[in-house]
């Protein structure tokens, strides 16, 4: 708490000419004497602050000497420095950035700010799989500027299918999802999205764009995940699985997995989204000893196929 309370004083010494061991009290709710003694490490750990005596005196930053912090508490400095580190995925002019900025901290924070920069490491991949890097696509910087200007963009797009196209766009925000990143914005067609990996060429036309004003660019992409979310799955079965067998079923179907009440013999109803038949049959014929499909008719029979296919090769 004690070093929240002195980049508090330190902000505070930034935004007035002179402040008073009373009004730093008044300000942070603490005792006069509490209050001193911040003033006083304040000094003793090198911050440029001095104190005048008698009447109108008070505590100076040295020749206006500032620290910009931006209003950032300590423990919100050390959450930024987190992923600092060399070993985060964050951007490189991100790094640069927070590294720069450790070093307008004043030296009792400095030293906490530099050990979150490297007590962290991420590791995105998972057991087993091959470390894949991967690169910013090449539009995503003058996009971003874009979004950030609020200038309209004229944008050349190749398709899934390989089909270019060129349209004049409205970009709303850009959202990274895994090793992706797309842009969310309206056109004349409604609001799209589109893959930068997929952007051939991005030029601001200099006219600003027009911002739904209750626009908010993680309710809409919430929204268009859950509908790509159904097109890629537009299949639903229902099952019944054994209680014990219910953690390897989420671990193995994620959010296309929802959990409904128990049944009569204690199992519990699930639906479960994929596909096709065939894919989900193959999927789920692996957790017979937990699942029961109970529907559709041709998931059934996909499993039955590929049980007695099982019992000819390896019976």
């Amino acid at each position: 708490m004690r070093t929240d309370r002195l980049v508090a004083v330190l902000l505070l010494l930034q935004r007035r000419e002179q402040v008073t061991a009373a009004e730093v009290a008044r300000e942070l709710e603490v005792s006069e004497r509490t209050a001193r003694r911040d003033l006083d490490a304040l000094a003793m750990a090198g911050v440029p602050v001095y104190s005048t005596q008698g009447r109108g005196g008070g505590w100076r930053l040295v020749g206006g000497a500032r620290t910009d912090l931006s209003g950032l508490t300590a423990r919100e400095a050390r959450a930024l420095f987190l992923v600092a580190g060399p070993a985060s995925a964050t951007t490189p002019a991100v790094k640069a950035a927070l590294r720069k900025l450790v070093q307008a901290l004043p030296e009792p924070f400095r030293v906490q700010a530099e050990a979150a920069a490297s007590s962290l490491v991420t590791d995105p991949r998972r057991w087993g799989s091959r470390r894949v890097e991967h690169r910013p696509p090449r539009f995503l910087d003058q996009l971003q500027d874009a979004v950030i200007r609020g200038v309209q963009v004229r944008l050349g797009y190749v398709d899934s299918q390989g089909t270019e196209t060129d349209r004049t766009v409205h970009p709303l925000g850009i959202v990274a999802k895994g090793p992706s990143w797309y842009l969310v914005c309206d056109t004349g067609a409604g609001r799209r999205t589109f893959r930068i990996d997929r952007v051939s060429s991005a030029d601001p036309t200099g006219d600003p764009v027009h911002r739904p004003a209750d626009f908010d660019l993680a309710e809409s992409w919430r929204e268009i995940a859950d509908e790509v979310d159904r097109r890629r799955t537009p299949l639903e079965i229902q099952a019944v699985c054994a209680p014990h067998g219910m953690g390897l079923l989420r671990m193995v179907l994620g959010d296309r997995l929802q959990v409904g009440g128990s049944t009569a013999d204690g199992r519990i109803d699930v639906v479960i989204r994929g596909h096709n038949e065939y894919a989900l049959a193959g999927e789920l014929a692996g957790l017979v000893e937990w699942l029961e499909v109970t529907g559709p008719a041709g998931v059934r029979d996909h499993l039955a196929w590929i049980g007695d296919a099982l019992v000819e090769r390896y019976g």
